[in-house]
C-alpha cells in the first residue's frame, strides 16, 4: 500500500476522527450535568471517569474487532458465531439509531423551548414529532445527503459554545472559591442499586466512537483504529474538565432533574452563554439526527440486502422516532443507553470468537457481563 505524505495522513485522521466525535458530544453533553447531578451530587465526577473508562474499554473491543474480526468476516473465514454476532449487532446498531435519533431531537426540543421559555411536555412531544418527521420525509423523497453536510459546522460549533462554557464555568469557579463561596451539591437520597443504574443509563452520553468501524469505504484500517482511539481521548478529557468545572454550579439545579437544566447553568455562569447554548443544542442534535438516520438507514440495507433499501430505512427509523416521542427525555436516553449497551455486549460476543487469547476472552467476558447489567 502506497504511504500518503504526512500531511495528508494527519488531514485524513482529523477527517475520520470528526465523525465519531461529532457524535459522542451529539450524544449528551447537554443532559450528563443535571443527570448526574441528580444521581450522584458531589461525586459527579467519580461517575463520570467511571462512565468514561466504561467507554474506552469498549473502544479496545471496536478497535479490536476492526483490526481482528473485520478481514475474517470480509474474507468469509469468520467462524460461525462470530458472524451470527456480527448480524445480530447490526440489527441491534439500526434500533439504538432509531432511538437515538428520537434522544436527540427531544433534547433539541427541550432546549429550544426552553430558551424561548415555552417548554412543556406537549409542546416538546409536538417539535419533537414534527422535525422527526420532517427528516423522515426529506429523506424518503430527496435522501439526506444534503444536511449531512450540517455535521462538520455542528461539530466545531459545538466545540465553540464548549469552550465558552468551560471558560465561564472557570470563571464562576474563579471567583467563588476566591470569595470562600464555593459550594457544592448536596447528595440525593439513593442506595448503591439506584446510583449504579442511573449512571449506568448514562452509557449514550460517551456513545458514538463505534462509528469508525464503519467508515472502511473511506478511510483504511489503521486510520480508523486511531480515529475510534483518538475520540475516546478528547472526548474523556473535555467531559471530566466539563464536569469537574459545573459541579461547583450544580447546586442551582437543587434535587429536580430537568432535561435542559444546562441552560439555568449557562446563565449563572453568564448571561451571554445562553442563547449561543441554545443555538449550538439545535445544530448539533438535528446535525446527530440526521448522521443517525442515515447510518441506521444504511445499516438496514445492508443487513437486509437491500430488501429494505436506505429511503425506506430512513422512514422505518424516524417512524420507531415518533413513536418513541411520547416517552420523556429521561425515558429515552435510559432506553438508548440500554440498546447501546446490547448492541457493545454483541460485539464483545464477536471480539470472544475471533480471539484465541484466553486472557483476552476473560476479558471480553467480564465487560460483556458488565453490558448486559
Amino acid at each position: 500500500r502506497a504511504e500518503y505524505p504526512m500531511d495528508q495522513k494527519t488531514e485524513k485522521l482529523l477527517g475520520a476522527t470528526a465523525t465519531p466525535l461529532a457524535s459522542i458530544f451529539g450524544s449528551g453533553f447537554l443532559v450528563i450535568v443535571p443527570i448526574l447531578n441528580g444521581a450522584v451530587g458531589p461525586y459527579s465526577l467519580v461517575a463520570m471517569a467511571c462512565v468514561c473508562g466504561l467507554a474506552y474499554a469498549v473502544g479496545s473491543v471496536i478497535r479490536y474487532n476492526i483490526r481482528h474480526a473485520e478481514p475474517l468476516l470480509e474474507a468469509g473465514k469468520a467462524p460461525h458465531r462470530a458472524l451470527f454476532f456480527e448480524h445480530t449487532a447490526d440489527l441491534a446498531l439500526v434500533m439504538a439509531y432509531s432511538i437515538s435519533v428520537c434522544l436527540y431531537i427531544r433534547i433539541l426540543a427541550a432546549f429550544l423551548l426552553g430558551g424561548l421559555g415555552i417548554d412543556t411536555p406537549i409542546n416538546e412531544h409536538l417539535v419533537t414529532v414534527t422535525v422527526i418527521g420532517f427528516i423522515g420525509l426529506v429523506g424518503y423523497i430527496k435522501g439526506l445527503d444534503m444536511l449531512q453536510k450540517l455535521e462538520t459546522l455542528a461539530l466545531v460549533v459545538t466545540l465553540l459554545i464548549i469552550a465558552a462554557l468551560l471558560v465561564g464555568f472557570g470563571s464562576y469557579d474563579f471567583h467563588a472559591f476566591k470569595g470562600a463561596a464555593i459550594q457544592l451539591p448536596a447528595m440525593p437520597n439513593h442506595n448503591w442499586w439506584e446510583i449504579v443504574t442511573i449512571v449506568g443509563g448514562t452509557l449514550i452520553v460517551v456513545q458514538g466512537f463505534e462509528t469508525s468501524r464503519y467508515l472502511e469505504e473511506e478511510y483504511d484500517q489503521e486510520t480508523r483504529i486511531r480515529s475510534c482511539r483518538q475520540s475516546q481521548l478528547v472526548s474523556t478529557a473535555v467531559y471530566l474538565v466539563f464536569i469537574a468545572l459545573a459541579t461547583p454550579l450544580m447546586h442551582f439545579l437543587g434535587g429536580k432533574v430537568e432535561d435542559n437544566g444546562l441552560i439555568m447553568l449557562a446563565g449563572k455562569a453568564s448571561s451571554l452563554l445562553t442563547v449561543p447554548l441554545v443555538a449550538a443544542a439545535v445544530l448539533s442534535q438535528f446535525s446527530a439526527a440526521v448522521a443517525d438516520t442515515i447510518a441506521g438507514g444504511g445499516n438496514l440495507a445492508e443487513t437486509t440486502k437491500e430488501h429494505v433499501d436506505s429511503r425506506h430505512g430512513y422512514v422505518i427509523i424516524c417512524g420507531v422516532g415518533i413513536v418513541l416521542a411520547s416517552f420523556n427525555t429521561l425515558t429515552i436516553l435510559a432506553l438508548a443507553s440500554r440498546a447501546f449497551a446490547f448492541y457493545y455486549a454483541l460485539q464483545c460476543f464477536v471480539a470472544i470468537n475471533v480471539s484465541k487469547s484466553p486472557l483476552e476472552k476473560l476479558a471480553m467476558r467480564i465487560l460483556a457481563a458488565v453490558l448486559i447489567f
